[in-house]
């Protein structure tokens, strides 16, 4: 299996991979009936509040599993293991969390299980948006899961 390095979009695929941010600040993120959650977190370098909205992975208990499609070098990503006390916002409820990376036993385990759970939409988002040739196959799944960063964002105390 092999992986295209993906770059991060700009201009107007940006406006749209950003558009659900707006839709949650309007408070209707109950439209995205808890598939995406909005993550707040501190920018490393600015010490300023950032925001992206990023696809649930897995519901792990009461924590969320998000994975970082562009890799270990998407500036979320970077900034959370810098500061892991984020906050997250599923459906309109917001959330104090503490985020952490996986290992990638771990990440494979909840790649193979979103992608049995979503084949169709597993292979286009690993082929169409992730770069990664896969087959379909469980093992080629799991690949992906070795070959991007997953995390684990676990609530401390709900807020308002």
């Amino acid at each position: 299996m092999t992986s295209a390095r993906r770059r991060r979009p700009t201009g107007l695929s940006r406006s749209l991979f950003r558009l659900p941010i707006h839709v949650f600040r309007l408070r209707l993120g109950w439209l995205f009936l808890g598939r995406l959650l909005l993550l707040h977190h501190t920018g490393r370098r600015s010490g300023m509040r950032r925001s992206t909205v990023l696809e649930v992975v897995a519901r792990d208990g009461e924590s969320y599993v998000v994975a970082s499609g562009f890799g270990p070098r998407s500036d979320w990503y970077r900034n959370v293991l810098a500061d892991p006390e984020v906050s997250i916002v599923v459906r309109t409820t917001a959330i104090a969390a503490v985020a952490r990376p996986l290992p990638p036993e771990e990440a494979e385990e909840f790649m193979a299980a979103y992608a049995r759970r979503h084949p169709w939409l597993a292979r286009q988002l690993c082929r169409r948006l992730l770069g990664f040739a896969v087959d379909g196959g469980e093992e080629s799944f799991r690949e992906v899961g070795r070959g991007i960063p997953f995390v684990r964002l676990t609530p401390t105390r709900l807020s308002a």
